[in-house]
């Protein structure tokens, strides 16, 4: 198995086996975030009643690397319905997409796909007509990491 393909499923591993244990009933989701030096940092959704201050499930996973001041190389949001319902992964939303961007474009994220397998595409692959690509890399490194790249 090529080192791509144990990294995804190492993280899908640890995905599956994280949600009954953190939520033993009812709907339950958990995101993976790898780093460049091998760690896997996860995080859940915040729960409240007050759904405008909800984040997305993978911030907090996002936030940690950040912390540690590591790049992150791939990401995988993985949910079920209830205790019953098969797992299914996210692809992330545009907010977190953009986020992930901050480690650049070549940042694997898991997809949802039709027949419910596990896949990962690059950013660039997932948006290839984004917005950065307007402007020039330097342009875009002034606003903070100088790890973004706009292939």
């Amino acid at each position: 198995m090529e080192k791509e393909k144990i990294i995804e499923q190492e993280m899908f591993s640890r995905a599956i086996e994280f949600i009954p244990k953190r939520y033993p009933k009812g709907w339950g989701a958990v995101a993976i975030v790898r780093t460049e030096d091998n760690r896997f940092l996860s995080s859940v959704a915040i729960e409240t009643a007050n759904s405008s201050v909800i984040l997305c499930i993978e911030t907090g996973a996002m936030a940690e690397a950040h912390k540690f001041n590591v790049r992150v190389t791939h990401c995988l949001c993985v949910v079920r319905d209830d205790e019953n319902s098969p797992f299914k992964i996210l692809s992330p939303c545009g907010v977190c997409q953009e986020r992930l961007r901050f480690w650049g474009t070549e940042v694997k994220v898991g997809v949802t796909t039709h027949d419910h397998s596990l896949k990962f595409v690059s950013l660039n692959d997932l948006q290839p007509y984004h917005w950065t690509n307007a402007f020039p890399t330097e342009v875009l490194e002034h606003f903070g990491n100088p790890r973004i790249s706009n292939k």
